[in-house]
């Protein structure tokens, strides 16, 4: 039997541009140990530029939680709150489900690629 007391999950969050649009990139598992990183990435986005449309790209998540979709609730809030758009990009069909279970599809954009986010936010 696997003891997972001692599971690390493991996540790399960056950003960039797509364009014109923000990108932040989620890779692997958005947890609790990924809040700091996330809101600081997007912290310095904002602080760059107003944050009228923003991309998230999912292609490499792995896994989300709670702490995960309580992270992304923030960032839509604080997006909607500004009058922005935000696009989610890459979501696997699993992470699809998620999202519209606990109801953030209705706040998103969703698409296929970051190109398809470019052309129609």
């Amino acid at each position: 039997m696997a003891d997972i007391s001692n599971m690390k999950y493991q996540h790399n969050i960056t950003s960039g541009m797509v364009g014109t649009i923000p990108i932040i990139f989620m890779e692997g598992d958005l947890t609790s140990e990924a809040d700091s990183d996330a809101k600081a990435v997007y912290n310095r986005l904002k602080e760059q530029q107003p944050l009228a449309k923003l991309i998230i790209n999912f292609e490499k998540t792995s896994y989300i939680n709670s702490s995960g979709i309580a992270t992304l609730i923030h960032i839509i809030r604080d997006i909607n709150d500004q009058g922005g758009v935000i696009g989610f990009v890459g979501m696997s069909d699993h992470l699809k489900k998620v999202m519209s279970i606990v109801g953030i599809s209705d706040f998103v954009k969703t698409f296929e690629t970051n190109t398809d986010a470019l052309a129609n936010l």
